[in-house]
């Protein structure tokens, strides 16, 4: 689902105008960026937790000159899903792959 296709979706859903949506998603996408950056983390209870994951320092290799580096420590921004939100995407998905194909196309006939 791409950025444009959510904001569709929400504007059904709620009644409102697709560019209040669309300001709204791109407002709330901005905070949670910048409260990242900043080296805070977000918590949306139910959905998942955006956190700062700190990455240690490491030694990696440059192949093609052949020689060795070291890749200091960093952070990186990670998404963890909350349980109940992982667990039902994995219930749904476990779902679908046990389904036999044919079965899958007459069910969206």
């Amino acid at each position: 689902m791409t950025k444009a296709e959510l904001v569709n979706q929400i504007s059904e859903k709620t009644g409102v105008e697709k560019l209040v949506v669309q300001q709204i998603v791109e407002s709330t996408m901005k905070v949670i960026k910048a409260t990242l950056t900043s080296g805070e983390n977000v918590y949306l209870r139910g959905f998942g937790s955006f956190i700062c994951k700190k990455r240690a320092q490491k030694t990696g290799r440059i192949i093609a000159k052949n020689t060795t580096i070291i890749i200091p420590e960093h952070y990186i921004p990670a998404f963890k899903p909350a349980k109940i939100f992982a667990d039902r995407v994995k219930a749904n998905v476990k779902a679908v792959k046990d389904t036999p194909a044919e079965d899958v196309d007459s069910a969206e006939e």
